[in-house]
């Protein structure tokens, strides 16, 4: 079916925001260029960057313009670096090809005890770099890799190290809800401060407080605007749209992203959990009768919460039923809950690569790589971050 939504406001428009003067002679001109891609960039870490990708001779569609892949930045002549650790290189590298940047070379590896070595390749004396790594399954293994590349960078003598993470670990420990817990997502905070990080990049983290953990600068952006412009190309009348939350926590992310989508309506899966990634649906608030039920969510992780919730929805009378989410953590048995039919789309982002084997009709993958790049080049430029989303 066709999907028609109309955005309250237009795309942001980032490409049409004048340079400095200072940064003019080493940031080209940028071209139109839309963020969506479908199938991920194979290259090796340190190599230069790819064409970008094409499908039916069209360039692919996505929020962000891109810069001029025929004038890239030469390391040389810039103090802006950019390395990518072992979890997602091909997202670091979609990123350094819209900065028009290659990537730093770097050098990690395991022994045979399964310490983590790693060696940066070149100099970043005076440099400011960022470091690509979310910390996704394996988290452990992530985590430690960032924490030594972070150490490296310092060991380096480089002036400022942001570790850029797309996908936040241990997020979902954020509070006490029971005695004796620990509240990991701050012990987490403290080693990647401890490590030498002068600044995070996040996106999309499971709850707001956890920026307070961070005795750091953090940007917090968003994936919304992302699944937003790829929502807008498709044809859909907004009477027949509304927004479900599927539980109560996520109400204010539901209720931002339904304002954006022409202020439609809200739903509510009510949902009570015994266990740790045991959902039990007890009741949905709101009308979506007759409706395209858009769920929304900021990750999906063994899918048990987002798939008893569209079992719901279609009980209610709900048409059809559209997953989106910033993360796709696809625990089993994640994938047989999604492609059971529930779903007429799922729709994720690549800040978690997504291995083939989990692929299945109904998944769409966008990236956020012109996104996370836009902000890495504010953060370098000394430029207002938050003016993207607003």
């Amino acid at each position: 079916m066709a999907f028609s939504i109309a955005l309250t406001s237009p795309s942001t428009g980032l490409g049409s925001r004048p340079l400095s003067a200072k940064h003019r002679h080493r940031f080209p001109a940028r071209t139109d260029l839309r963020c969506r891609v479908v199938e991920p960039l194979k290259v090796e870490n340190g190599a230069a960057p790819p064409c970008i990708p094409i499908i039916n001779s069209q360039p692919l569609p996505g929020l962000f313009t891109s810069m001029d892949r025929g004038s890239r930045v030469d390391p040389a002549d810039t103090r802006l670096r950019i390395f990518s650790g072992t979890a997602n290189p091909t997202l670091a590298q979609e990123i350094a090809c819209y900065m028009g940047l290659d990537l730093g070379k770097i050098n990690i590896k395991r022994f045979a005890d399964g310490e983590i070595y790693v060696q940066l390749q070149e100099s970043v004396r005076g440099c400011d770099v960022f470091l690509v790594q979310p910390t996704c399954p394996p988290a452990n293994e992530n985590l430690m890799e960032l924490l030594i590349m972070i150490d490296a960078c310092r060991r380096a003598s480089a002036k400022n190290i942001t570790a850029v993470i797309p996908y936040f670990g241990y997020a979902r420990a954020d509070r006490k809800s029971q005695g004796r817990e620990s509240i990991a997502a701050k012990l987490v905070a403290n080693l990647i401060t401890g490590a030498g990080a002068n600044r995070v990049i996040a996106c999309d983290l499971h709850s707001g407080q956890s920026m307070g953990y961070f005795d750091i600068p953090i940007d917090h952006v968003y994936g919304q605007p992302v699944i937003l412009d790829y929502l807008a190309s498709k044809t859909i009348c907004s009477n027949d749209l509304v927004v479900v939350s599927p539980d109560v926590g996520g109400v204010a992310r539901a209720r931002a992203f339904a304002k954006k989508l022409s202020d439609a309506p809200l739903a509510i899966v009510d949902k009570r959990r015994h266990e740790h990634n045991v959902a039990e649906v007890m009741n949905l608030i709101g009308d979506v009768r007759g409706k395209v039920a858009v769920m929304l969510d900021d990750m999906i992780d063994t899918a048990g919460t987002i798939a008893k919730g569209a079992e719901l929805l279609h009980k209610e009378g709900a048409r059809e039923v559209y997953a989106c989410s910033t993360h796709a953590v696809f625990s089993p048995p994640a994938i047989e809950r999604l492609s059971s039919g529930l779903f007429q789309e799922v729709i994720i982002t690549n800040t978690i690569p997504v291995s083939e084997q989990n692929y299945f009709p109904q998944l769409t993958v966008l990236s956020v790589a012109n996104l996370l790049g836009e902000t890495i080049w504010r953060v370098h430029d000394d430029s207002s971050v938050s003016s993207i989303f607003q």
